[in-house]
């Protein structure tokens, strides 16, 4: 079986292509947040195997999201989700412990090498 992967996106839209993606790859899909808070609480809850974390949202970006797991499970995969004009936040996720990053727009591909490297 597939990983479990937690999606964090404030856009419903990216959340519904990103986890449609995923469930064709067979991945299971045990959550989605909207904000990083959400997605901190969540991954709390569910213990993914696999976290996506969009690098812009509100209440807490991404960055701080991971940075929050992390800090309480070191060992948390995680796998930012990015624009092209966000180098510097994607370099500063994986100084902080980012796995992997994928850019939007998503190609499945790139969305699918990004977990299993994440997860390997």
């Amino acid at each position: 079986m597939k990983a479990r992967v937690l999606i964090a996106d404030d856009s419903v839209h990216m959340r519904m292509i990103l986890k449609d993606m995923l469930i064709r790859e067979g991945y299971d899909v045990v959550g989605e947040a909207e904000d990083g808070e959400e997605a901190v609480r969540l991954y709390e809850k569910l213990k993914p195997d696999v976290v996506t974390l969009d690098i812009s949202m509100p209440a807490m970006d991404g960055i701080e999201a991971l940075k929050a797991i992390k800090s309480g499970n070191p060992d948390a995969k995680v796998v930012m989700v990015c624009a092209m004009n966000q180098q510097n936040q994607v370099i500063e996720a994986i100084r902080a412990g980012a796995a992997d990053f994928f850019i939007k727009p998503l190609q499945s591909e790139r969305v699918k090498e990004a977990l299993e490297r994440s997860i390997a």
